[in-house]
């Protein structure tokens, strides 16, 4: 046989044997047909089980902006007020496209308060956001009353953040709200479907109780701040159809609600991302003035100090010459222990400047939503206000439409 008979056949040879050892794409089974490998059979119907667990309605209402009773304490905890109830509306929506993005939940609505009906609700404070650290406490509770947990996230930025192109367009703040929105997913995986699915029924309960308690509050076990299932109305109670309808009316305005949070959260997107960009710069110059005015006061005091030694030992000294360097010491020293504290001063001034720099980025947000004309079975009402207003008029005139429907010849 020819040298390149030989060699074909070697080729031939280990082709065969390498496809022998490729595992082929398909089922997973290890062949392209036939029946799949018990672990793969269990990893699908995992993965179908929970595309078909009830998937709960997520209530975030607007933070708490975490602002101390004590404005006084403002500047030194880096608080601006402004700013703070500005990001209050911010980490809210940031929290929901963070549960949005992990696919486990129903329907996620930043509300103005936690009046809204959902299955769970997310209640968030801001306990520190500086620009270059940020905090949030979660207290997480199910329409019955019932807590799921409290906990902290903290973040710090990265100092080169800012600095690395691939975090253009990028918040710096978003792995609190991933890791948060994470943890959720966790909790909520402990929870079997049955309760899952007793949450969304009393959750329409609750939301059809807050326009007839006499009608369905007998379907309630309420004890303190706890609300149970005691039983569930006919599906084909008409009072109940009439409730869920107007509660669908009222999803779909919290949803349009949703894009006035997020319009606004976008509008500070670049504002926002430069105060966090000058905050790092300010709060690192600032402790570098402070740690720099610090060490002057220190060598002022110690050149005083070695002043007021070398006057002692001058005018214990028997020579003039002695008493002489003895006062000259004493002089020297404490011109330069006044020129140190002073320009410690000096320094504590420029600081003052940087916190004034951080707080005027901190101003004029605008809180209020335009007014808006909303209709209801041809009925029609003009919101005006803030978010939160306008959600209460909203309210007030779904009562008054529930009420003239049980009460047709009375004038409202």
């Amino acid at each position: 046989m020819s040298i390149f008979k030989k060699f074909t056949v070697y080729v031939v040879c280990s082709a065969l044997m390498l496809s022998g050892c490729v595992t082929p794409s398909g089922n997973g089974s290890g062949a392209k047909v036939g029946p799949q490998l018990s672990s793969q059979v269990n990893q699908q119907h995992a993965l179908l089980a929970q595309e078909t667990r009830p998937k709960i309605d997520v209530i975030i209402p607007v933070f708490d902006p975490g602002l101390p009773e004590d404005t006084k304490t403002y500047a030194e905890n880096h608080i601006w007020p402004e700013l703070r109830r500005a990001e209050a509306n911010r980490f809210a929506v940031k929290l929901k496209d963070a549960l949005d993005a992990t696919g486990a939940f129903g329907a996620v609505r930043v509300t103005p308060d936690n009046s809204a009906t959902g299955d769970l609700y997310v209640l968030g404070k801001i306990v520190k956001s500086n620009g270059a650290d940020v905090e949030i406490a979660l207290d997480v509770l199910d329409i019955s009353g019932q807590t799921w947990f409290g906990k902290s996230f903290a973040h710090e930025t990265d100092a080169g953040f800012f600095q690395n192109i691939r975090n253009k367009g990028k918040d710096p703040y978003d792995p609190v709200f991933e890791e948060a929105a994470q943890y959720l997913v966790e909790q909520l995986s402990k929870k079997d479907d049955k309760t899952l699915a007793n949450l969304q029924s009393l959750a329409d309960l609750r939301f059809a109780a807050s326009f007839s308690e006499t009608a369905f509050a007998q379907h309630l076990n309420i004890h303190g701040d706890r609300v149970e299932l005691a039983s569930l109305p006919s599906d084909n109670d008409p009072m109940l159809q009439r409730v869920k309808a107007i509660r669908v009316r009222d999803q779909l305005f919290i949803d349009r609600l949703q894009s006035n949070y997020q319009t606004f959260s976008h509008k500070m997107d670049d504002s926002y991302a430069m105060w966090q960009e000058q905050s790092q710069i300010e709060m690192a110059a600032e402790q570098e003035a402070k740690s720099k005015a610090q060490g002057q006061a220190a060598l002022g005091i110690l050149a005083i100090g070695l002043g007021v030694l070398a006057a002692v030992s001058g005018s214990k000294s028997k020579s003039s010459a002695g008493r002489t360097a003895g006062i000259t010491g004493a002089a020297v020293g404490g011109i330069v222990g006044a020129t140190m504290i002073g320009k410690s001063f000096q320094t504590s001034e420029e600081a003052k400047i940087h916190r004034d720099a951080l707080a005027e980025l901190g101003q004029s947000v605008d809180l209020e939503m335009a007014p808006q004309v909303v209709a209801f079975e041809e009925k029609t009402v003009e919101l005006t206000g803030d978010a939160k207003e306008q959600f209460e008029q909203w309210r007030t005139f779904l009562k008054k439409m529930y009420a003239l429907e049980n009460t047709p010849n009375t004038r409202l």
